[in-house]
C-alpha cells in the first residue's frame, strides 16, 4: 500500500500548444442522466414494486456494475439488494461479497466481509467490513492488503481501518503493520497511499546502510505533489557518526522552462565540528526569439564532501572537479549560432596525492558558429571564440594547502580565437576523398603578474601575442568486400584502408600561455586528426605527416551481426614535431606508435576485446586493454579485464627520471560477474586490483536470493579507495517487495555501474491499468 512515486526527467523543448475547440469539451453526466441496464437470466416484478433479476444478475450503470446470483433493484430509490456471489466495481476497484445492499443513486451501501482488488496498482485484499460512503469515499474495517501477485503472498500489511478517497487518489490507513512471511517488520500508526499511478504527498519507504565514513546511515524520504507541473521530496538522513542531514529535491516544469534543484545540509558535523552541504541545480529556459537559458549550477562545502558522504561508492568519491556554468544563447538561424556563457570550477583537492592546479574559470566566453553543408559541394564551418580566463586561488579547508591561499600559479588572460574550414567531400560507392582547408588564427591578451615573486619567470612574455597558422588536410578511404566464412557461418569480410595527409606550418608557440590544452590521448580517433593536443589549442602541433589505417570486418551474412573486427593504424612524420607542452621533450620520431585492435564475438556467448599502443623505437608499449567476457544465459556474467598505461610523465617529462615501480605504469586488472549458485541465490561482484601499488582499490560483493513472484533480498559489501591512503567500506541490503518498493538502501544502481552485464534479478513489474479487467 506504500509505493514509490517517480516523475519522468522535464524535457527542455518548448511543447506546442493547441487551440481547444467546444466540441471537445468534456461534459459531465448527471447522475440522474445515467441510464442503468438490467441483465438476468429470469426477471420479474415483485409486489412493492421491486425489480427481482435471477440467473446472471447485473444492473449496469457508466460509472459501476453490481453483479450477483440474485438482485433485488428498487428503480425508484435506486437501492441494490445482492444475495449470492455479489460485486461491484466503481472507480477501477472491485469488492466481493456474498451479499450486500447498495444504493446507486446514493452511492452508499454496506458488503460483509469483502474482497477488493484495486484494478490501478493491482493491490488485492479483504476486510472484516466495507462500508460505502459516497462515491468518492470507501471505508475498510480489518484490513488485509498485498500487491503480491502470488496466490499466496509472501508479504501484506493489516491495517485496523483504511479509507479510499477516489477523487482525491488517495488512502489512508490507520495503524499499519507490514508483514513479510508472517513476520512484522514495519508499523506505521498513520500512512497514505495513492491509488492510481499518479503522484501522491507522503512518506516513500524508508532506506538505510552503513559506511566506516558514515556509520549507520537511515533515511525516511517525505515526497509532496505540489502540483501537476512541480514536486519537491524532503529526505531527513541520520548518521551515527556525522549526525542529523536534511536532503531536498525540487522539480519544476512550465511550458517554456524546466529544472531540478538537490540539496542536502548538515549543521554540525560530529566528528569534524562544522557544516557540511552540497547544492546542485539545473535551469533550461527557451526564451523569444530563438533564445534560451541554461544553468547548471554545483558546489559542495569541502573537499571531503564526496569522500565522507558518498552514496554510490567510487564514483562520486573520485569527483575532482565541480563546474558551474551559465549560458545564454541564440539559435535562430540554418546556419548560425551563438552563446554567452560563464564557468567557474570548484577544484577538490586531495591531501594524500598533493596540490593540483585547478582548472581555469570562464568568465565569460562568448561563442560564434557559423555553418554550411554542401554549399555547391563544399562544407563550410566557422567557429569563433572569446574568453577570459582567470585562475583561482585555493579557497578549500585542508590546512595543508593554505600557503596556496594567495599563491599565483599561473597567468590570467584573455584568447580569441577563430577557426574556419572548407571541405569538399567526394563520396562515390566504395571510396571517398574529401580535400580541407582550415585557417586557425588566435590572439592573447595575458596578464602575467611579472611582479609576484613566483611569476619573475614570465618577465620576458609579451602581453600581447597572435598566431596565425593555416590547416591542411586530405582524407581518403576504400571499402572492399567479399564473401567468405567465418567459425563456419557464411560471412561478410570487409577491407577499409584508410589514409590521411596533413600538414601545419611550425610555429614557435612556446611564449603563449596554456589555459585549457593538453595533450590527447593516441587512440584510433585521435590518430586521424587535425591536432595532437585537446581543448581550446593553445598548442597546434606542426605537421607533416601521413596516418595509415586498415580495418577488416567479418559480418554475419544474414544478420549483419559484426562478428570480428581487425584495426591497426600508425603515423609517419616526414618533418620533426617541435612544438611542446612546457618542458615536454620534443618528438623526433619519423614515426608514431603501432596501434592495434581487435574485437570478436567467438560465440553468441563469448566476446574478446584486445587494443595497444606499442612502440616501435622503444619497442615498450605505452598503452593496452583487454577483456574477455562470457555470458552463457539471462543472469549468468563472467568478466576479465587487464589494463596497462605508462607513466605520463615518461613520455613528455625530459627531467622525470623513473624508478622501478615508475617503469611498471598504471596496471590493473578487474574482474566481475554475476552468477547463479542455485535456482534462487546469485553472487555478485568485482574486483579492481592495482598492481602498480600492490592493492586492491575497489571490492564490490553481494548475495541476491530471489525468493517467490512478489520478493527478492540482496546484501552488498563494497570497499573501494577514496584517496591515496584511504578506504572506504559500506554494506547494501535491501528486501525488494513486488506491489511495494524496496527497503533498505537499494545497491542495483551501484551494481549496474561496477558489475559489466549485471541483470536484477527480479521480475519486472507489469504496469496495471483500471481499464485492463472488464466485468
Amino acid at each position: 500500500m506504500m509505493t514509490g512515486m517517480g516523475v519522468a526527467q522535464a524535457e527542455s523543448s518548448v511543447r506546442p500548444s493547441l487551440k481547444t475547440s467546444p466540441g471537445l469539451q468534456v461534459r459531465k453526466l448527471q447522475e440522474e442522466d445515467m441510464a442503468v441496464y438490467l441483465i438476468g437470466d429470469q426477471m420479474k416484478t415483485l409486489q412493492d414494486g421491486t425489480l427481482r433479476l435471477e440467473g446472471g444478475a447485473q444492473v449496469r450503470r457508466i460509472d459501476s456494475v453490481v453483479k450477483g446470483d440474485r438482485i433485488d433493484y428498487q428503480e425508484k430509490t435506486g437501492q441494490v439488494q445482492v444475495r449470492g456471489n455479489g460485486l461491484i466495481m466503481r472507480d477501477g476497484a472491485l469488492v466481493r461479497s456474498q451479499e450486500f445492499d447498495y444504493n446507486l443513486d446514493a452511492d452508499t451501501g454496506r458488503m460483509s466481509s469483502p474482497e477488493f482488488w484495486l484494478g490501478a496498482t493491482g493491490g488485492r485484499g479483504t476486510a472484516t467490513q466495507a462500508d460505502i460512503l459516497s462515491s468518492n469515499h470507501m471505508r475498510l474495517s480489518d484490513v488485509n492488503y498485498s500487491g503480491c501477485p502470488c496466490p499466496e503472498p509472501s508479504w501484506y500489511i493489516q491495517s485496523s481501518k483504511v479509507d479510499l478517497y477516489s477523487k482525491e487518489n488517495e488512502g489512508v490507513a490507520r495503524n499499519g503493520v507490514l508483514y513479510f512471511k508472517g513476520v512484522p517488520l514495519l508499523y506505521s500508526p498513520y500512512l497514505t497511499f495513492p491509488l492510481r499511478k499518479e503522484r501522491k504527498s507522503g512518506f516513500l519507504l524508508p532506506t538505510y546502510g552503513m559506511t566506516t565514513r558514515g556509520g549507520l546511515d537511515l533515511s525516511v524520504p517525505y515526497y509532496l505533489n505540489l502540483a501537476p507541473n512541480y514536486d519537491a521530496t524532503l529526505t531527513p538522513r541520520l548518521m551515527s557518526k556525522r549526525g542529523a542531514m536534511l536532503g531536498g529535491e525540487f522539480r519544476y516544469l512550465g511550458d517554456s522552462f524546466s529544472g531540478e534543484l538537490t540539496g542536502n545540509y548538515l549543521p554540525d558535523d560530529n566528528e569534524l565540528g562544522y557544516k557540511r552541504w552540497l547544492f546542485m541545480g539545473q535551469y533550461r529556459q527557451s526564451l523569444p526569439a530563438s533564445f534560451y537559458l541554461n544553468a547548471d549550477i554545483r558546489r559542495v562545502s569541502d573537499d571531503d564532501y564526496f569522500r565522507d558522504f558518498s552514496s554510490f561508492g567510487l564514483n562520486d568519491s573520485t569527483i575532482q572537479d565541480l563546474a558551474s556554468t551559465v549560458t545564454l544563447g541564440w539559435g535562430g538561424s540554418k546556419y548560425f549560432r551563438s552563446h554567452v556563457s560563464a564557468t567557474r570550477y570548484q577544484t577538490l583537492q586531495d591531501s594524500s596525492t598533493g596540490y593540483r592546479q585547478p582548472q581555469y574559470d570562464k568568465l565569460p566566453e562568448w561563442y560564434l558558429g557559423a555553418s554550411r553543408y554542401n554549399w555547391g559541394g563544399f562544407d563550410v564551418v566557422s567557429d569563433n571564440y572569446a574568453t577570459r580566463f582567470r585562475l583561482p586561488f585555493y579557497s578549500g579547508n585542508l590546512s595543508e594547502f593554505d600557503n596556496m591561499r594567495s599563491t599565483r600559479l599561473a597567468p590570467d588572460g584573455t584568447r580569441f580565437s577563430s577557426y574556419t574550414t572548407v571541405a569538399y567531400p567526394i563520396v562515390r560507392p566504395g571510396w571517398y576523398i574529401t580535400p580541407k582547408a582550415g585557417l586557425h588564427m588566435s590572439q592573447y591578451q595575458t596578464d602575467w603578474y611579472v611582479g609576484d615573486p613566483n611569476m619573475a619567470r614570465f618577465a620576458d612574455r609579451s602581453r600581447t601575442q597572435s598566431r596565425v597558422l593555416p590547416i591542411l588536410s586530405l582524407d581518403s578511404g576504400m571499402t572492399f568486400e567479399r564473401d567468405t566464412t567465418l567459425f563456419g557461418n557464411d560471412s561478410i569480410q570487409t577491407l577499409e584502408p584508410r589514409v590521411y595527409y596533413l600538414y601545419v606550418p611550425y610555429r614557435d608557440q612556446s611564449t603563449l600561455p596554456l589555459y585549457d590544452t593538453s595533450l590527447a590521448s593516441f587512440n584510433f580517433a585521435q590518430a586521424f586528426s587535425e591536432n595532437i593536443f585537446s581543448g581550446g589549442w593553445d598548442r597546434i602541433s606542426n605537421a607533416n605527416q601521413v596516418t595509415v589505417g586498415l580495418t577488416s570486418r567479418w559480418l554475419d551474412a544474414d544478420t549483419g551481426y559484426e562478428r570480428l573486427v581487425l584495426q591497426a593504424a600508425q603515423r609517419l612524420y616526414f618533418d620533426k614535431q617541435t612544438v611542446t607542452l612546457g618542458d615536454e621533450k620534443a618528438r623526433t620520431s619519423t614515426r608514431s606508435d603501432y596501434l592495434v585492435g581487435a574485437s570478436a564475438a567467438l560465440t553468441n556467448t563469448f566476446s574478446v576485446n584486445f587494443d595497444a599502443q606499442f612502440n616501435p623505437d622503444e619497442k615498450r608499449r605505452n598503452r593496452l586493454a583487454s577483456g574477455i567476457r562470457w555470458r552463457p544465459k539471462r543472469l549468468a556474467t563472467l568478466g576479465v579485464n587487464y589494463r596497462y598505461e605508462r607513466d605520463p610523465r615518461q613520455v613528455v617529462d625530459p627531467f622525470f627520471t623513473p624508478t622501478e615501480e615508475d617503469h611498471r605504469g598504471k596496471e590493473y586488472v578487474s574482474m566481475t560477474g554475476q552468477w547463479p549458485l542455485s535456482n534462487k541465490l546469485y553472487a555478485v561482484g568485482r574486483y579492481d586490483y592495482s598492481i602498480q601499488e600492490s592493492r586492491g582499490t575497489q571490492t564490490v560483493l553481494g548475495l541476491e536470493y530471489k525468493g517467490d513472484c512478489c520478493w527478492a533480498a540482496r546484501v552488498v559489501l563494497q570497499r573501494y579507495a577514496v584517496s591515496a591512503r584511504e578506504t572506504n567500506k559500506a554494506m547494501f541490503f535491501q528486501l525488494e517487495l513486488s506491489g511495494l518498493g524496496g527497503i533498505g538502501n537499494d545497491p542495483i544502481k551501484m551494481l549496474r555501474d561496477r558489475v559489466i552485464g549485471y541483470e536484477p534479478i527480479s521480475d519486472p513489474v507489469q504496469e496495471k491499468m483500471i481499464h485492463e479487467r472488464y466485468e
